[in-house]
């Protein structure tokens, strides 16, 4: 079985799951490996105190686990990093001072808004707001490059008016194309999340025509993860990964520890 690398608990402002539930339901699934990344999101604008990870407990309860489950299943200490241009500093400040195994950046807020909320759309095309979300990903990536992958590239149409109805990879190919040739320039990685499976878009978050121009463009790093927030959400449709990597160019799947990649056969 596959990694599932992207995950969290209730050290996340929006998961009640306990850790050790998660991991005793990867075992379960019989996963070869499993890597927390709960939420940091500074300036959250719903609610600045929700995301506010505390580092310090949920690093020490990931070391323990460590050492509770050493013999059953590897796990890895990760985050996810909700990342906006000045928030730079803040987040370099704390990746100095806890030691990740692996660091996804991830765009939840663009210029204010949250595209969770229907407040984002209001005045905008979809056009427009999705333009919007991909254009922020370049300026955070601008900003900031102390992550090893961007999280679900295209994570704004789970939320859009129309979902990904009219979306494709063609209506936002110069933007993507910028996004993924910057990553790449700067030895950064991209991920799989089944996510877009659970929200009923069929698709994984970014679609397969994005991750197959990823690797079409020199592209490498590819992680795999659910987003799950609950026990059955871990590995959501994992079934699917195998065939969708080998579809858009990929032998192997990415993970990592000390923020070093670790290729995998699929």
């Amino acid at each position: 079985m596959l990694w599932d690398t992207h995950m969290h608990t209730c050290f996340s402002g929006d998961s009640d799951a306990a850790p050790e539930a998660m991991i005793e339901r990867s075992i379960a699934l019989g996963l070869s490996g499993i890597c927390f990344t709960d939420h940091l999101d500074y300036d959250y604008p719903e609610d600045p105190t929700l995301f506010l990870l505390d580092l310090d407990s949920y690093e020490k309860k990931v070391k323990d686990l460590q050492k509770r489950y050493d013999k059953k299943l590897p796990l890895r200490f990760g985050i996810e990093l909700g990342l906006q241009p000045h928030l730079a500093a803040k987040h370099t400040e704390v990746l100095a001072a806890h030691n990740f195994d692996f660091v996804i950046g991830s765009s939840h807020v663009v210029h204010g808004y949250d595209p969770y909320y229907p407040a984002y759309y209001e005045g905008k095309t979809e056009y427009e707001a999705y333009y919007e979300y991909f254009s922020s990903i370049l300026e955070n990536i601008h900003a900031f490059q102390d992550f090893d992958v961007y999280g679900h590239l295209d994570y704004v149409v789970r939320y859009g008016p129309n979902k990904n109805a009219d979306y494709t990879y063609q209506k936002y190919a110069d933007i993507i194309d910028e996004i993924l040739r910057t990553l790449i320039e700067n030895g950064k990685g991209i991920e799989l999340n089944t996510a877009g499976f659970k929200y009923g878009l069929g698709h994984p978050n970014p679609t397969e025509e994005i991750l197959a121009r990823y690797h079409e463009l020199g592209g490498e790093i590819l992680t795999v993860g659910a987003d799950a927030h609950k026990p059955e959400h871990i590995a959501y449709d994992f079934q699917k990964v195998p065939a969708i990597l080998k579809a858009v160019g990929f032998s192997y799947y990415t993970v990592f520890k000390n923020r070093k990649a670790e290729f995998l056969p699929l």
